[in-house]
Parts: structure tokens; C-alpha cells; sequence
């Protein structure tokens, strides 16, 4: 396979693949607007913060996943990647001690205004009696929006400086979080209002994307405590500037920004925001995963997948649809023969009626297998008898899903 990394890699990480007889080639240089002219040839590509657009993806010709070496997939157009039948796949929590270290590091920083202090001395100038007042962070109570490994990572550093963390309880989280949460003593509130309402730190961890879109807006800001702060590690797009600006100029708001919603897409250049130089806010250039620990782990975490897809396993996929689809499920036993299947899909496709999901496994001794085929219109008697009169065929079953 040919393996493009568009954003800068560790290296060192990168062995295998090479070892493994597949071309790598790492081009940090690409950008969102040459990219495309860079595809052809490529059966994997992988990227950073490097945007995946649709023309992107429609002008490869052989690309078959897009992995995104982190846990967002915000950056790549996940929707025509899969209606082209290209995987995306992330890595997630392999960044996830980096960005909480840098959390605690900005609520530090505000607490003792260390970026302030640090000014004066270089500049000459002492002032223990200005910088010696800070409330200190011990007993406080800290809101954790977004528990997923980022968010576990930052309360169990926050626990350990004696905070109190509350989170939101969420239907659908897997009782392998909800377990770790109870051990790290995080009490879960119903509503994100209770959350804000209780917090004298909240510390944003979400996915970007439709649903968290300038989540932190005007009304989420009313709902904070007047002298709270506010850290924000995840997406510059959870962000209304205009709204946070007013809260900053009017309450006693304080904020640790890593993420803005104009920030720069390079990684250097003019960036002119009255966010990031507004004297309550405390910020850093969206580093937050940029340790060398966490971009040797994040590394191996991608050559992990890319070697899981050359064996023909799928892993961290975010585009495919894992809910049983079609209008019926077919479950077809059969002897583990060359042609079975082929004579299968040949009466389904005779009847019109279009295979959307199918897995193949063999029974130990490899005599015999199972197919499991979800399909869509229903299939009739008819077909179903032709499917059992099959020789090969030692059972056969039929579950409607729908009124087909």
C-alpha cells in the first residue's frame, strides 16, 4: 500500500509500515488546497489538522481509508468519504494525557497568574506583593463538559488537586466509563444547567461538529458563576467569541483558552484576536496534544490501524453504519465451499433485491460457515425456497426487520 501522511508524524514510530513493505511518504508541506493534486496513488491517507474536503476524496483514485491521527474527525468530510466507500478512522486517547496536562496547566496559570508574573520579571520589574494573592484551587468544585477520555483524563488530575468534579450523566455511555468515573469520584448531574450553576471552574472537552457549535454562547455563559473560569481545550467552533468577549468585559470571568474560533489553520502566522490578547484570558496555540509522549503514542495508534486494515480488519471506523439496516436478515449456514455464496447472492440479485449488510464466519474444522446478510426489499417464499434448495445450504433462516 502506498501511506501518505500529510501532517507532520513522528517517525520513529513509522518502522513497521516500511518494514511491512508498504511506501511511506510524510509531507507536511501539503495544504487543504493542494491535496487533491496529491492523492492519486495513495490507498491511505493520513492527516492531522490537514482538512479532507469532497474534492479530496473525489479526486483519489484509489483511497480506501482516511485516518485521522487523534480522536476529531471534524476536519475531514466524513459524509463523502463514505458515500465514495472510503473508511475514517481515528485514534482516539492516545493524546488524552497531554491535553488534560495542558487544562490543568492553563487553570494553574490563571489561578496564579503566572503569565502575568513571568512578564514582569522579564521585564525587569518585582512585584510579590501584587502576585502573591490567588484564591488557590483546593475545595473548589470543577464541571466537566464532554467525560470522554480527555475529559476522565483532566478530572482524575483535578481530584488529585483536592477538586471536587461533576459531570453530566449521559444514556448510551459504556459501563466501562461509568465504572471509571465512580472510581475517580466524579458525581454525575442531570442537566448541564445544575452543572454551570454549581461550577467555580467548567473545563470544555467535546467533539467539534453541528451539535457543539458554539456551545459555549451567550446563555451557556449567564448560566456560569460571575467569578468562575472557564477552560476550553477542544474546538475553537464551541465557541461564540462575541458572547465570550462580553462575559470577559462585564463579569469576573476568567478564561484558559488553547482553541479559537478564528485561529490560524497553519502553524505559524498573524493572528490578531481580541480573545487571545484580552488580559482575563490565558492562552496557548492549540498544542494541547503536541507533547512528544503524546505524538509518539498517537503515532502508533495510527500504524496500529493501518496495519489492522492490511489484515483485513477494520478498527476506530467513525463512517460505517453499525445498526442493523435492510428491511430483513437472512442467516444462511452453509458447507465452506468455493461458490456457495456466489450462487446466494445470484438468486438475490435475480429477484432484485440488494445485499446492504454481510458478514461470512467459518465454523472450527473449516467444513462449514455462516452467512449473515441483511437485505433489502424482503425476500418472498419463493426466494427463500430457491435459497434451501441450494445442496450446499444446511439451514436457513429469515427475520423481518420492517414491513419491507
Amino acid at each position: 500500500m502506498h501511506v501518505l501522511f500529510a501532517d507532520s508524524v513522528d517517525e520513529s514510530g513509522l518502522a513497521p509500515l516500511r518494514a511491512a513493505g508498504h511506501t511511506v511518504t510524510v509531507d507536511p508541506s501539503l495544504s487543504v488546497e493542494d491535496l487533491a493534486a496529491h492523492v492519486v496513488g495513495v490507498d491511505v491517507l493520513v492527516v492531522r489538522s490537514t482538512k479532507v474536503t469532497a474534492d479530496v476524496v473525489e479526486a483519489a483514485d484509489r483511497l480506501a481509508m482516511v485516518v485521522r491521527a487523534g480522536a476529531g474527525t471534524d476536519t475531514i468530510d466524513v459524509s463523502a468519504a463514505a458515500a465514495n466507500g472510503v473508511y475514517v478512522c481515528n485514534v482516539p486517547g492516545r493524546n488524552a494525557v497531554a491535553v488534560a496536562e495542558l487544562t490543568m496547566a492553563l487553570l494553574l496559570a490563571i489561578d496564579r497568574r503566572i503569565v502575568d508574573g513571568a512578564t514582569d520579571l522579564r521585564a525587569g520589574q518585582w512585584n510579590k506583593s501584587e502576585y502573591k494573592k490567588a484564591d488557590g484551587v483546593a475545595g473548589k468544585t470543577m464541571g466537566i463538559i464532554g467525560l470522554g477520555a480527555i475529559g476522565r483524563a483532566v478530572a482524575r488530575r483535578a481530584v488529585g488537586f483536592d477538586l471536587r468534579v461533576i459531570g453530566l450523566h449521559r444514556q448510551g455511555r459504556s459501563a466501562e466509563a461509568e465504572a471509571e468515573l465512580a472510581t475517580i469520584g466524579v458525581e454525575l448531574v442531570a442537566t448541564q444547567d445544575e452543572l454551570l450553576a454549581r461550577a467555580d471552574i467548567v473545563s470544555v472537552h467535546v467533539p467539534g461538529g453541528d451539535q457543539t457549535d458554539q456551545l459555549v454562547d451567550a446563555t451557556f455563559l449567564a448560566a456560569m458563576k460571575p467569578d468562575a473560569i472557564l477552560l476550553n481545550t477542544s474546538r475553537g467552533s464551541t465557541l461564540d467569541g462575541d458572547a465570550l468577549l462580553h462575559a470577559l468585559n462585564t463579569t469576573g470571568l476568567r478564561a484558559g483558552l488553547d482553541v479559537y474560533p478564528n485561529e490560524p489553520s497553519g502553524g505559524t502566522g498573524d493572528f490578531v484576536s481580541e480573545l487571545a490578547s484580552h488580559p482575563r484570558v490565558v492562552g496557548s496555540h492549540h498544542v494541547g496534544a503536541s507533547t512528544d509522549q503524546a505524538q509518539r503514542s498517537v503515532a502508533a495508534g495510527t500504524v496500529e490501524v493501518i496495519e489492522a486494515f492490511a489484515r483485513g480488519e477494520i478498527i476506530n471506523c467513525v463512517n460505517m453504519e453499525h445498526q442493523q439496516v435492510g428491511a430483513a436478515l437472512i442467516t444462511v449456514r452453509h458447507r465452506d465451499e468455493v461458490g456457495v455464496l456466489a450462487q446466494v447472492f445470484e438468486i438475490l440479485r435475480q429477484a432484485g433485491i440488494n445485499v446492504q449488510q454481510m458478514r461470512n464466519e467459518v465454523f472450527r474444522g473449516g467444513r462449514a460457515a455462516v452467512a449473515i446478510i441483511g437485505v433489502d426489499p424482503c425476500p418472498t417464499d419463493a426466494v427463500l425456497d430457491r435459497l434451501s434448495a441450494v445442496p450446499e445450504i444446511l439451514g436457513l433462516e429469515c427475520v423481518v426487520w420492517t414491513d419491507g
